[in-house]
């Protein structure tokens, strides 16, 4: 009986916090520190599903190799922007829950903010672009985002609330009183630019589940009503405030404090994804993996930014520039190749194909023209073709070292008719004059290179917030699902 009367006295206080708190955070969950798989569908599959005329591997190469340098230089060009995860053939989206209507967003660490499209719904420059749901009405349970909360001031950049309230036309004695009216005056529209586009969103707060047994009351997320070139949502889980992490820790810090993910192989074809990819929200700390720390940069705090010290090529090993040091490369899902700075990739590629020529590959320019990728080769089926191949790996601040599989920097395909094999990593040219600090600083820009989601396949990343740095372990997905979802 005082058992029961402990748990009525319990339930009724933290039912009158949430009342009058309207900050609480509700969960089911049956065991608050087990880890929480979640099913990535990769947007090809997608794709495939919805549409009869499947572009062939050579135009998705080209296309995702023009979009991931698009990204990379909208990052170092702009210091407040939402880099949004690439088209169709590129990346990962993952399904939630928006007041019990299921909706499709891409996963991307290189953004911290979660939105959808909301009807009204107008998409400039989207045709023949997936649309894989109808835009849903705001939903009707949630409530703008008054101008006076701390996350509106973070969405704008950090700007004083009483700028944010006055652009809300909330009276001027209610901005020194702090009292301007949630309903009357909420929180300005978003304009987010990125990459070849921009959206117009304006900020609520609403009822999120990533599963049945798991829901956020009082989520911040963007409702846009107009965007240019992006039809679909993202879901961001980047460092910032605003990110699904971040929220999701003020309910659950064990699930928020490590994810990972593991990308099935898929070399641009989709019967290759017949299962999902895994992301895990609550990775265990004892699992094995080689870790790096994350860099702290003041100027870009919302990216998974770590110190790449040299990439090896075989036996050879070509050391960083400074740069990619001290500005680091981004870890993103959301862009589909690695890009490295003009120089560096100069290099790297020389060395590639001096390697290459020595072990008797034969170049394949035609390729080259075709996808914008190179150096290119003629490259046959068997295993002893890959073999041949040099070994490419990463060196990272921490004694950290990621071997790439060798199919993640070197593909092969068909390529009018030619069984070719290409270079995977993209330069993204040498930094020009606009693309610098505003100040003048080049050490102060944006992210000096991306590592790319084609060349995570394969092996499980995991971001450990707690602890402040990346994981990276070579792993078969597919069975990493299975054993998660066994338990």
């Amino acid at each position: 009986m005082n058992q029961i009367m402990a748990f009525t006295s319990s339930s009724l206080l933290l039912f009158l916090l949430c009342f009058f708190q309207s900050q609480c955070l509700y969960s089911v969950s049956s065991s608050p520190n087990k880890p929480l798989l979640l099913p990535l569908t990769h947007s090809l599959s997608l794709s495939s599903s919805s549409s009869s005329s499947f572009p062939s591997q050579s135009y998705l190469l080209k296309f995702s190799s023009l979009r991931s340098a698009d990204r990379f230089h909208s990052s170092r060009r702009r210091r407040r922007q939402l880099p949004l995860p690439l088209a169709a053939g590129a990346d990962y989206t993952l399904s939630l829950s928006i007041s019990s209507t299921t909706v499709s967003l891409y996963l991307d660490t290189g953004s911290d903010l979660l939105w959808f499209p909301c009807s009204p719904f107008q998409c400039i420059l989207c045709e023949n672009k997936p649309l894989y749901s109808l835009p849903l009405p705001p939903p009707p349970s949630s409530h703008p985002l008054p101008c006076s909360s701390l996350l509106c001031s973070a969405a704008h950049s950090s700007l004083p609330i009483s700028d944010l309230c006055a652009a809300a036309l909330c009276p001027l004695d209610a901005i020194e009183t702090s009292s301007c009216s949630p309903s009357s005056h909420p929180c300005p529209l978003l304009y987010y630019a990125y990459g070849d586009g921009s959206l117009l969103a304006s900020l609520r707060r609403g009822h999120l589940s990533l599963i049945s047994s798991l829901s956020l009351s009082n989520f911040t997320f963007a409702c846009a009503h107009s965007a240019l070139a992006e039809p679909l949502g993202v879901a961001g889980f980047g460092r910032g405030p605003l990110s699904l992490p971040s929220q999701l820790a003020k309910l659950s810090p064990f699930l928020a404090s490590r994810f990972s993910y593991c990308l099935i192989y898929h070399s641009f074809l989709p019967h290759r994804l017949l299962r999902p990819s895994p992301l895990i929200l609550g990775r265990s700390s004892t699992i094995s993996f080689t870790y790096t720390p994350l860099l702290h940069i003041h100027k870009n705090p919302f990216f998974y930014s770590v110190s790449l010290l040299s990439i090896s090529v075989g036996r050879v090993t070509i050391p960083a520039s400074s740069q990619l040091i001290s500005r680091g490369m981004v870890v993103d899902s959301g862009t589909t190749f690695t890009m490295l700075p003009g120089e560096m990739h100069r290099r790297l590629a020389a060395e590639f194909q001096l390697q290459m020529g020595r072990r008797g590959f034969i170049r394949a320019t035609g390729a080259e023209e075709r996808t914008g990728l190179g150096p290119c080769y003629e490259y046959g089926n068997g295993n002893n073709e890959s073999q041949r191949v040099p070994a490419m790996g990463l060196h990272f601040a921490g004694n950290a070292s990621l071997w790439l599989p060798t199919r993640n920097y070197f593909l092969g395909f068909e390529s009018e008719g030619e069984r070719v094999g290409c270079f995977m990593v993209i330069s993204g040219g040498d930094e020009a004059e606009g693309e610098k600090d505003e100040g003048g600083d080049d050490s102060g820009g944006g992210p000096a290179a991306t590592l790319g989601n084609f060349q995570q396949q394969g092996i499980e990343v995991v971001y450990d917030l707690e602890m402040g740095r990346i994981g990276f372990a070579r792993r078969r997905c597919g069975e990493l699902w299975d054993s998660v979802s066994r338990g």
